[in-house]
């Protein structure tokens, strides 16, 4: 996308990417402008001279300010400096600062750290599913197309630089899955001079007694001949806040290296492994949670993950063309054991199973932007296309029969074979856009193009022989968006877009349903907002509306097998509005420098369209969420506070069908599944030291999160038992970090 500099002189106080383009064609957006013909002139041709490509915009040589203000949609990038100022120890945690983001606590299979749960406007939350994650654009989901969820997320918090979260005007450039838009986990770039910096934190629980460390290391820099490399570790070590099957081990190794080959072009890459180990201690019925909200009743319930991927990128960039290929391959496994609960004659027993399962991909992008200049106008075309290509082999073993808990060793006991499969997918899409920048205005139109192939060979060995079925899907899908952006001045920007998001069949998905007759999840989307930027306010406003088609849903009918059926839900509708403001009294109140006061709030309504369930709330989201946020700064001191609130959630069960519908469930259940989620609100204080030179720039931090220990839960429905999941109690945290 084109990208216009302007003069910081006040004859060109506008400073919008299209100001002297409004002037060559006589539309003067200022008095100061009204200047005489040769100047208008010469400012049209000074800004010419300064127009820039844009390309990828994910990367990018602006600032986080300048991405945000110059994107036609809803966007928030979270830079490193919030983040470790919110106290945040996990992506959980971080993602919570962001507008529209909903992250589910721990439960059900996703019930460790090395999960993720996140919901974009309401949309289903459960391995987060329905948006595109990027790490450093390089795709981080098991397989984008068959198995787009993060029961491992290979994403370590102390790695990174930034999130940046792009919930609308992303469809075109990025997918599949961008339903709920883009998430790109941008990682501590490699400095232009030696730096190094080592980081340990810890968090405390007041129940329990457990405690988690989190270390993390840092060594980087570029020597004259343009050859860079830093090294990044992240880890998570220790036991949770539930008194047993509560502990995590995670390590995160990021390696990477650019070198300029010469003054337009550039090569970077990177190797990375991820590996993590986390025990799930499961929900608790009712009873076990009026009990104790903290024990536990799964012994056996863990979950195993590692991935290894690396990525080479040639780039060159010459401020009116962008070309970039990017190539990545990831190999990945994931592994659990579950208990599952017998039902019938077998009440009261269970089994156990084990699912290990190895997934692979390779993926090529390559990407060109070119600035044209007809007259007055400016226009950025890019045109970008991607080959991947995927594979999956899974394989589901469980005991022979069922066993009483307590009585014996069950990972001692033999598992048999009950299913194998081997899945893949390939994949071309195809897109271009053009950023068309007329006066103060920008008008993108553009398109993708997917064209998807997956299987999925499956042999099931639960009956008396053996039975295999070879699935199959197919799907091309046309995907176009319209956005437009109004810059109101150099610090304000109104934004509009419509455009069709989808979700393909998942080669997973195939073997699960009751007729093989899915079809891919489609929906459109729509957004009208503004962001602000200056030196003392900062703020952003969205309205959106999603209307959301054969919405695919895991129905689990509860029979202690473990299985799901997927099936189409039919339409759901998403609608709100998105708010954040911040401000800094000290740049007009000196006696109150150093302190600024940020609050954000969110409506989203998500209901569903058609079933039983027809003008009833979705599962598992809030309506409502809010946040207030205070910061003081003074000398070398910094104090923090956050106080995070939402409202009920729903957990009503399963639909049914139109011949035998469900109820909608409200009051809670027996088993702790079923029933309405108060809400809450938690508070988090922190404070921080920064030391001088005396003691190497050291910097301390104490803080305690839900300092009025203010007791919460979520639910899981999930095939390891469900039930209720209590959230993390009053914990102090220390951290100290040391740069060298």
């Amino acid at each position: 996308m084109a990208h216009l500099h302007f003069s910081d002189t006040p004859a060109f106080r506008l400073s919008s990417a299209a100001a002297a383009v409004a002037a060559a064609l006589g539309v003067l957006a200022s008095p100061v402008h009204a200047q005489t013909t040769s100047a208008t002139a010469a400012a049209a041709e000074a800004a010419l001279d300064s127009v820039t490509v844009t390309g990828n915009w994910l990367d990018g040589d602006m600032s986080s300010a300048e991405k945000v203000l110059e994107h036609p949609g809803a966007r928030t990038i979270v830079e490193r400096e919030r983040i470790q100022e919110s106290g945040a120890a996990t992506l959980r945690e971080a993602l919570r600062l962001v507008p529209g983001v909903q992250v589910q606590d721990s439960n059900g299979t996703g019930g460790s750290d090395i999960s993720l749960n996140l919901s974009v406007r309401g949309l289903t939350a459960r391995l987060s599913p329905r948006s595109y994650v990027l790490q450093d654009g390089v795709p981080v989901s098991y397989a984008p197309y068959g198995q787009p969820q993060l029961s491992l997320a290979p994403v370590a918090l102390g790695n990174l630089d930034s999130i940046d979260v792009v919930r609308g005007a992303g469809s075109v450039r990025y997918g599949p899955q961008n339903v709920g838009g883009i998430i790109n986990f941008t990682t501590r770039a490699i400095p232009k001079t030696f730096a190094a910096e080592a980081s340990i934190g810890t968090e405390i629980y007041s129940h329990g007694g457990n405690a988690k460390t989190t270390p993390s290391f840092f060594v980087g820099g570029t020597n004259e001949s343009g050859l860079g490399l830093a090294v990044l570790y992240s880890g998570t070590h220790g036991k949770g806040w539930r008194s047993s099957n509560d502990k995590t081990d995670i390590d995160d190794l990021l390696v990477k290296g650019s070198y300029k080959l010469s003054n337009n072009s550039s090569i970077s890459a990177s190797l990375h492994h991820f590996e993590g180990k986390g025990q799930m201690p499961g929900g608790l019925t009712t009873a076990q949670y009026a009990a104790d909200p903290f024990q536990s009743t799964r012994s056996y319930d863990q979950f195993t993950g590692r991935r290894t991927d690396g990525s080479l990128k040639y780039s060159y960039k010459d401020g009116r063309n962008n070309f970039e290929v990017l190539s990545y391959y990831v190999d990945s496994f994931r592994g659990s054991y579950i208990e599952r609960d017998a039902t019938g004659a077998n009440a009261g027993k269970r089994s156990l199973t084990a699912a290990p399962r190895d997934y692979s991909y390779y993926g090529v992008e390559p990407r060109y932007s070119r600035i044209f200049e007809t007259g007055s106008v400016v226009q950025e075309v890019s045109v970008g296309y991607r080959y991947l290509k995927e594979k999956s082999s899974e394989t589901s073993l469980a005991t022979s029969g069922f066993y009483v808990p307590g009585q014996v060793d069950a990972m001692a006991l033999p598992l048999n074979t009950t299913q194998t499969s081997q899945g893949g997918t390939t994949a071309n899409a195809f897109y271009i856009d053009n950023r068309i920048d007329v006066g103060n205005w920008t008008i993108t139109p553009g398109v993708r193009y997917e064209r998807i192939r997956s299987f999925n060979n499956v042999v099931d060995y639960k009956g008396a022989s053996a039975a295999a079925i070879y699935p199959t899907a197919a799907a091309n899908e046309l995907l176009p968006t319209l956005s437009v952006l109004y810059r109101v001045d150099s610090h304000w920007s109104v934004f509009a877009n419509a455009g069709k998001s989808f979700g393909p069949q998942q080669y997973a998905q195939l073997a699960q349903s009751s007729n093989n007759q899915l079809y891919p999840e489609s929906a459109k989307t729509y957004e009208l907002g503004t962001h602000y930027k200056s030196d003392t306010w900062n703020g952003e406003l969205t309205l959106f509306n999603i209307d959301f088609n054969k919405e695919l849903f895991l129905d689990r009918p509860g029979d202690g097998t473990g299985n799901g059926i997927w099936t189409d839900l039919g339409a759901t509708r998403h609608r709100g509005l998105e708010s954040a403001l911040r401000y800094d009294f000290g740049k007009n109140y000196p006696a109150l420098k150093g302190l600024s006061l940020g609050v954000s709030y969110t409506f989203t309504q998500a209901t569903s369209q058609a079933g039983p369930f027809a003008g009833r709330d979705l599962p598992l989201y809030s309506r409502h969420t809010a946040g207030l946020s205070a910061r003081y700064a003074m000398e070398r001191w910094t104090f923090n506070a956050d106080l995070n609130a939402q409202s009920r959630q729903r957990s009503p069960g399963t639909p049914g069908t139109s011949a035998k519908p469900n109820s909608y469930i409200t009051q809670e259940d027996a088993n702790g599944n079923l029933g309405d989620i108060p809400g809450f609100a938690i508070l988090g204080l922190r404070t921080s030291y920064q030391a001088g030179k005396e003691l190497n720039n050291l910097r301390l931090t104490v803080g305690m999160k839900n300092v009025l220990d203010r007791r919460y839960f979520t639910r899981s429905t999930d095939n390891n038992g469900g039930g209720k999941y209590v959230g993390m109690p009053r914990t102090l945290y220390v951290q100290a970090t040391l740069p060298f």
